[in-house]
């Protein structure tokens, strides 16, 4: 059995810095590289491609709305959906070029926070989101929640698609992420995470905040880049997964 490990990370700007993204390119498979918009910028974005591609880790646009004070977690509305398509395309693009002077190539893409969110429950800017991809390379990967919109969305335009779980979150029954505004939403604890990634695989099925059991394909499993547990749950889930026979492995090129 073999699984990809992602993490949202090159999220800090200018001098600011979030997480310990050299520590968790020594943990996971692939890196999420925030494009500008919700944070990141052209010298973080360089750095984090050229150190991925030293550690053979894979690389992919995580663009998100135009929010560095809200880090592209808040809802933003108004924009068209053809606004959104550019927007996107913008993003990877950008990703794309700096990867390339790192000598790295991004290989998929991952929307980030209210943007992916959102078009979980909008058709249209889901539609949008996977036009832009196509329109920027086919070939590139649209990293999704199973089940959703933004996966009917992408098997609709004709792009490819990975699964994701979240080991930090919590699912609501209709399959979407309970809202940080809960409480519990976020999880912490390293030990009991990993348990339930492993369950997960295992039995092809998520456990929701009711206790509702959810049929679900991975591909590949997020840890959190800005939570201040983020090392030691990436590390604790990955030692899990391989303790159990599960590879960790990229599942797009590195």
């Amino acid at each position: 059995m073999k699984v990809d490990l992602n993490c949202d990370m090159g999220e800090g700007y200018g001098p600011w810095r979030m997480g310990d993204d050299e520590a968790m390119l020594d943990i996971v498979s692939s890196a999420n590289v925030a494009c500008g918009f919700h944070a990141g910028d052209p010298s973080i974005m360089f750095r984090t491609a050229e150190i991925a591609k030293r550690k053979g880790v894979a690389v992919g646009a995580h663009p998100g709305f135009n929010d560095l004070h809200g880090f592209g977690r808040r809802v933003i509305r108004g924009d068209s959906p053809a606004e959104i398509e550019r927007m996107v395309a913008y993003q990877i693009g950008a990703m794309q070029a700096v990867a390339a002077l790192a000598g790295h190539k991004v290989t998929y893409v991952k929307a980030h926070g209210s943007l992916n969110n959102m078009a979980n429950e909008d058709e249209d800017l889901a539609l949008a989101i996977a036009r832009a991809i196509k329109g920027v390379d086919s070939s590139l990967v649209n990293v999704c929640m199973p089940g959703l919109l933004m996966e009917k969305a992408s098997e609709q335009i004709g792009i490819p698609v990975a699964r994701e779980f979240f080991a930090d979150r919590t699912y609501e029954d209709d399959g979407t992420l309970t809202s940080r505004k809960k409480p519990g939403s976020v999880l912490h604890d390293a030990d009991a995470a990993a348990e339930r990634v492993l369950r997960t695989i295992q039995d092809r099925a998520v456990i929701t905040t009711s206790g509702k059991r959810i049929p679900i394909e991975i591909d590949t499993i997020c840890v959190h880049g800005d939570e201040p547990s983020a090392v030691v749950m990436a590390r604790t889930v990955r030692a899990k997964l391989e303790a159990n026979g599960v590879t960790i492995a990229p599942f797009s090129g590195s």
